[in-house]
């Protein structure tokens, strides 16, 4: 067995890919667009995946945008997409300092929640051993769910 990838499902394209790919930091792998079914598929990669999604088509998200107006509640129910990254401060950081609200701060050093634009929890996990707990991140409340 072999993990591919998970869907979700997307009201704005160019909202989800600005969060997605310009705050979050993935890239754009490939996209079909179905005119007989009326949807468009976009395949998400980290960047230290890029390699492997190109050539198995793994791991990636799949962004899929329905053409006929949805709405799509309860993102929570999904469960969460969870990324590991260099640098859980810098991380959060950079997403704050894009509007990014941070539900669940980095208060551990180790782990943190945001939210995309659909109410999709995204987990972010420090590589390797938790930093040091620092300010603000220390202190800093949740908002919201995650």
């Amino acid at each position: 067995m072999q993990y591919l990838h998970t869907m979700v499902r997307i009201r704005d394209i160019d909202e989800s890919l600005d969060f997605y790919c310009g705050k979050l930091g993935l890239k754009e792998v490939r996209r079909v667009d179905s005119d007989k079914g009326r949807f468009t598929l976009i395949f998400l990669a980290a960047p230290d995946d890029m390699a492997r999604a190109e050539a198995d088509q793994a791991p990636m998200v799949e962004l899929t945008y329905n053409w006929d107006p949805e709405d799509y509640k309860g993102g929570r129910n999904f469960g969460h997409l969870a990324y590991r990254v260099d640098d859980i401060y810098a991380t959060c950081q950079s997403l704050m300092d894009a509007g990014v609200t941070i539900n669940r701060p980095p208060r551990d050093g180790m782990m943190a929640f945001v939210k995309s634009p659909d109410g999709i929890s995204i987990e972010l996990l420090q590589k390797g051993d938790a930093r040091q707990p620092a300010e603000p991140w220390a202190s800093m409340e949740n908002t919201g769910t995650w």
